[in-house]
């Protein structure tokens, strides 16, 4: 059976690009303000919480065997409101190595993840996004504003 992995590379593309946005910047890039009350380091914590509970629920998955349940649309607002104060708070460069480290640990645990249970994914609607890159892609271009002062 041949199931879709171009997650893989999705997850890598998009890695590297924000590695290369962010290489040699100082705290104060990392402290710019963004929208709604954001700062760099903030969506990077942002990132860092969801590709981390991705992680947790992949690691679940492989020792329970049970796929997690379906992520609800209408708890990620307030989920991201209830996390915004904490993400904000911690120091930008920690966010910054923090968002680094788990990228990384989120990105093998899904590369390395069975044919058997990336087929289950998609056949159950896909309760975990394999693809972290695109949650990455969606921030980007506000990154990208901010740390070019646009």
């Amino acid at each position: 059976m041949s199931v879709d992995r171009s997650y893989i590379v999705e997850n890598k593309t998009q890695l590297t690009r924000l590695q290369a946005l962010l290489a040699g910047r100082s705290d104060a890039d990392l402290a710019r303000p963004m929208a709604a009350g954001w700062t760099v380091a903030g969506v990077l914590g942002h990132l860092a919480f969801w590709d981390q509970r991705a992680l947790i629920l992949l690691e679940h998955w492989e020792k329970k065997g049970t796929a997690p349940p379906a992520n609800n649309e209408e708890d990620v607002d307030w989920m991201n409101d209830a996390a915004k104060p904490m993400l904000l708070a911690v120091p930008p460069r920690r966010a910054a190595e923090l968002w680094l480290s788990i990228a990384q640990a989120v990105d093998a645990k899904a590369a390395g993840f069975s044919d058997d249970l990336v087929a289950r994914n998609a056949a159950a609607g896909t309760p975990v996004s394999l693809n972290r890159g695109a949650h990455r892609l969606d921030h980007l271009p506000d990154l990208e504003r901010a740390l070019q002062g646009r």
